[in-house]
């Protein structure tokens, strides 16, 4: 996968995978469209586990692993892991607090391509679970994942968020980005 980047004050990207390029050009209000979505995926995830962790009585996947529809293409790792006492435990913690997270993450911009990914992990397993194929194999969870997906593409952090001061911090006279290059990967 070849990427070319192009010059900061540039409104064009383009991209080479499997020798197919595509090129575009972003309007110039794109960057609010793309704040909006990070805001917004922010904020639903952030309540999502706020209501789970905050809620009368605890968060239980068991269920919910264990009744994902026979037809899901993971329907048997979704009953290994709803069967599996340790593993339920987990996503007990995991979901609320990834949830939470997540929503924390995107909401001030930091680590948000990190927390896009997770996000949107997070919605391919949800999309895997509530299998329903009857109005076609797009729903909203699959949406959802598309959206975290540009979030990431698009790094939504740089835009009124704190990756863009993180980048930027220095350490030993150098930026951060600088001297630990793998940190693009979950800035931005």
């Amino acid at each position: 996968m070849t990427t070319t980047e192009i010059e900061p004050g540039t409104n064009t990207f383009e991209s080479t995978l499997g020798g197919l390029q595509v090129r575009g050009r972003a309007h110039s209000l794109s960057a609010w469209f793309v704040l909006a979505l990070r805001l917004m995926m922010g904020y639903a995830f952030l309540h999502a586990g706020w209501a789970k962790i905050a809620a009368a009585e605890p968060f239980s996947a068991g269920g919910y692993l264990t009744h994902v529809p026979a037809a899901s293409p993971a329907s048997g790792l979704f009953h290994w892991m709803g069967t599996t006492p340790w593993f339920v435990d987990f996503v007990n913690v995991a979901v609320p607090y990834g949830e939470f997270l997540i929503g924390l993450g995107l909401l001030v911009g930091a680590f948000t391509r990190l927390a896009a990914f997770w996000g949107a992990f997070m919605m391919l397993l949800f999309y895997l679970g509530n299998w329903e194929v009857q109005h076609g194999v797009i729903n909203g969870d699959f949406a959802y994942m598309l959206v975290f997906l540009a979030v990431a593409a698009f790094g939504a952090g740089h835009i009124l968020g704190l990756d863009s001061v993180i980048e930027r911090f220095e350490v030993d006279g150098e930026a951060l980005v600088e001297r630990h290059p793998a940190l693009r990967y979950v800035l931005g």
